[in-house]
């Protein structure tokens, strides 16, 4: 992937600034591409500091190789919902990690896009733009670059990136609609569970209920919930704390035999190609385990 800007007249006067504020590259980055020498003014390897003119071609070079040894590739069936030279978007399966750990060394979604990406010559780091709990399904993505990933998370932090869950909860709500705003906080004594805490991070969720029903002579609301913010379990202590808890979340509800695990789906990501600067909506369908509840 490379970068390509033409510069205009009365632009900026030197590459730095094409490369901080036109691509709005990081200071970090910026000191990786030019230890990469990764830089090019008119096809020419180039300072940073040096003048450009009208006309001027500058080029930021991405496709040089990363050390990904940490993950050990294996092969997975990856269900790829969309793919180009920035991003891959990637229907993850439950019962799943997103990344590597003690427990799970060699069967996350990671090790199978290094192997995915092994077998494209692809050699670069493993970079996952979002993340999702192992028993969660849903969209998952992976940037291709740093590059990507820094646009990725930029656009996080100015909400133009959004998020959106399918939920089966227990019970019926009253309120059909509405936002939950409760600071967020690792319960003590815990390593995973969290809890709603005054010291807690700020944490809000938008929610809405799509559908309501007896299922097997048990009470479920189906709800679309929508991120705000990104905190760890943050749906799951959310919905929880509105005595709704997400049907199958042992953590924070009760046991369940209508599904294995928390119904919980990232269904929908709304964003801005990094590139084309167009919007972007990728949308998961949703798994058999949670279909059922829909008819």
């Amino acid at each position: 992937m490379i970068l390509t800007y033409k510069v205009k007249s009365n632009s900026y006067s030197t590459i730095k600034e094409v490369l901080l504020s036109h691509f709005k590259i990081s200071h970090r980055l910026l000191t990786k591409l030019k230890q990469k020498n990764a830089i090019f003014l008119n096809h020419t390897s180039c300072y940073v500091n040096e003048k450009i003119l009208k006309g001027d071609i500058v080029e930021v070079n991405l496709n040089y190789e990363e050390e990904n040894d940490n993950i050990v590739p294996t092969s997975i069936p990856l269900s790829i919902l969309k793919e180009n030279d920035e991003y891959i978007i990637i229907d993850k399966p439950s019962h799943m990690p997103v990344h590597p750990s003690c427990n799970h060394y060699s069967d996350t979604l990671s090790n199978g896009v290094r192997f995915y990406f092994d077998s494209i010559n692809l050699k670069k780091i493993i970079r996952p733009v979002n993340r999702i709990d192992s028993d969660t399904t849903g969209i998952v993505i992976f940037a291709k670059n740093e590059y990507i990933q820094e646009n990725f998370i930029r656009q996080m932090k100015q909400n133009n990136f959004q998020k959106y869950y399918l939920a089966i909860t227990e019970g019926f709500w009253d309120n059909k609609k509405g936002i939950i705003d409760k600071p967020i906080a690792r319960k003590q004594g815990s390593i995973m569970e969290r809890e709603i805490s005054p010291s807690g991070e700020k944490a809000i969720t938008h929610y809405e209920v799509l559908q309501e029903k007896i299922f097997q002579s048990t009470p479920i609301s189906i709800l679309l919930c929508k991120l705000e913010t990104g905190r760890t379990h943050q749906i799951r202590v959310h919905l929880s704390s509105m005595r709704h808890s997400i049907l199958g979340d042992t953590l924070y509800g009760s046991n369940t035999n209508l599904i294995n695990r928390q119904a919980l789906h990232s269904y929908i990501v709304e964003f801005i190609d990094p590139i084309t600067c167009e919007k972007e909506k990728i949308q998961a369908p949703i798994p058999d385990d949670m279909q059922c509840f829909f008819n």
